[in-house]
């Protein structure tokens, strides 16, 4: 599905802050990475944030 850049800066900005407040991330990272806002990234561009945008 393509969203938005508004619907992915929101999936992202929520996905980092869960991360942030210590919900587990959902794919191996490798060591160097410890920004919450990448994890969200790395996790958007492998289609795997477990969020959903309701359109009509």
């Amino acid at each position: 599905m393509k969203y938005t850049r508004y619907e992915k800066a929101r999936m992202i900005g929520a996905r980092s802050l869960q991360i942030a407040m210590g919900a587990p991330t959902l794919l191996e990272l490798p060591p160097d990475v410890i920004d919450p806002v990448d994890m969200a990234i790395m996790e958007y561009e492998q289609d795997l944030i477990p969020i959903t945008i309701p359109r009509d």
